[in-house]
Formats: C-alpha cells, sequence, structure tokens
C-alpha cells in the first residue's frame, strides 16, 4: 500500500513539473536497467548484435511473441498470437509458465510490481521502431 501512496504522489508531482516527470522517467529506466541486467541478462540481449540464449529483447514491447527471426521458439510461445504489451510482460515476469503452458523457459518469477515496472520502463525504453506490423 504504501507503494501505491508513494507512486501517486510522485504522480502528482510529476504532472505539475515536467523537468520532475523527465528525471523521475530516466531514474526508472535506469533502474529498470539495472534489473534487467540482475534477472534478464544472463539469457536475454538488449542489443540485437549480442548472442544470447533466449530471444534479444530490444523492441519487444508491441511485438509480436515468437517473431524473432532465426529463434526456436516452444510451439506454445510461438502459435500464441499474443502481442508483448506491458500486462502481457508483467504476467510474463511475474509467471511465464502459468502465463503461457508449454513455454521452453525456465524461469523465477518476478513478482514485485515495481521491480517488474522498473523492467518494463527499460524495456519500453530499447524499443526504438513501431512493431504493429510485426504484431500481425
Amino acid at each position: 500500500m504504501t507503494y501505491f501512496k508513494t507512486a501517486a504522489t510522485l504522480a502528482l508531482i510529476a504532472l505539475s513539473s515536467p523537468a520532475f516527470a523527465d528525471s523521475y522517467n530516466e531514474i526508472k529506466v535506469e533502474a529498470g536497467e539495472k534489473l534487467f541486467d540482475a534477472e534478464c541478462h544472463r539469457c536475454h540481449a538488449d542489443n540485437p548484435t549480442d548472442p544470447s540464449y533466449g530471444p534479444p529483447l530490444v523492441n519487444v514491447v508491441g511485438r509480436g511473441a515468437g517473431t524473432v527471426a532465426d529463434y526456436d521458439y516452444s510451439t506454445a510461445l510461438a502459435a500464441s498470437g499474443i502481442v508483448w504489451t506491458p500486462a502481457a510482460l508483467r504476467a510474463w515476469m511475474e509467471d511465464n509458465s502459468g502465463f503461457m503452458p508449454g513455454t521452453k523457459m525456465r524461469h523465477v518469477g518476478i513478482t514485485d510490481p515495481v521491480v517488474q515496472d522498473f523492467i518494463l520502463s527499460y524495456l519500453q525504453s530499447i524499443t526504438t521502431q513501431d512493431n504493429a506490423a510485426i504484431s500481425e
């Protein structure tokens, strides 16, 4: 509950100060990058030219699941038809095998909504293209 009160207070301040909003977003992205490095980077690249065990997550927000070329997705994920919206990414971070039974990704859940929020901020910062065509 304290998180939500703090978030609401920060949101009100951010709405009244564009400079604060920019600083707050930068802090969220920086924290998200550190959390991504700690939680996700051992398997996922955040740069399309870096090798990774799992599919790279650059440009993931808005992308259709199972659409990175040359990655061997599970049948469940490749045939899911879902789009990686912030809500879908949150559900995946929290419990990927519950969200997508049959996935081959092994994962320890990220259940803290603050950690999810920061990682999403980072993923959104490295999503630089419109993925609408990829999601269809």
